[in-house]
């Protein structure tokens, strides 16, 4: 389990690291210029504490953020689906996605174009299907890198799934508004 943590991180921490998520460059070094300081602290998550988040959210279908949040362009978490089917196609204008499967098999169609897409909130689009996609069977164990723009859609066949998620965002998140009438 440690290995397979070492290999999501380093993916996210290169897309991270080296704004290629952002499409950013580096300024040229010079001679003004020092390292940048840490805004937050270092987490660290042992298997245990993976694995009673994991034990957690089996029993329904549920998302855990284990990192993330406003002013973050980075989100983790852990998803768990239970006698879920389709889920809905989607697109994400402005930001990657990271899966690693821990339990559990599933379908994923990723690319071509949604079908009819309604935007659901700024530059998220959702839609019943994807035509022109390709499919892929994954299982425990796979990494699957999904850049933003790319359509993509997961079927767990009603079995249970878990999977790592991670999210890179071209922009630190803002503050969750309320929505009206709440």
């Amino acid at each position: 389990m440690m290995r397979e943590w070492k290999q999501i991180f380093i993916v996210a921490v290169f897309l991270v690291g080296s704004g290629a998520a952002a499409g950013q460059t580096r300024p040229p070094m010079t001679a003004e210029r020092a390292p940048s300081k840490a805004i937050r602290p270092v987490v660290v998550l042992s298997a245990q504490s993976v694995a009673d988040v994991e034990q957690k959210l089996a029993a329904e279908n549920k998302v855990e953020d284990l990192i993330g949040g406003e002013g973050m362009q980075l989100r983790v978490a852990i998803q768990h689906e239970k006698g879920k089917t389709d889920a809905a196609a989607e697109v994400h204008d402005a930001s990657d996605d990271v899966y690693y499967i821990t339990e559990g098999s599933a379908t994923l169609v990723l690319g071509g174009t949604l079908e009819a897409p309604r935007e659901v909130e700024p530059g998220e689009w959702r839609s019943a299907r994807i035509v022109g996609g390709k499919t892929y069977e994954v299982a425990k164990g796979d990494l699957i890198i999904v850049p933003r723009g790319t359509p993509h859609q997961r079927n767990t066949g009603g079995k249970d799934f878990t999977m790592i998620l991670i999210k890179v965002f071209a922009e630190p998140r803002r503050a969750m508004q309320p929505k009206p009438g709440r």
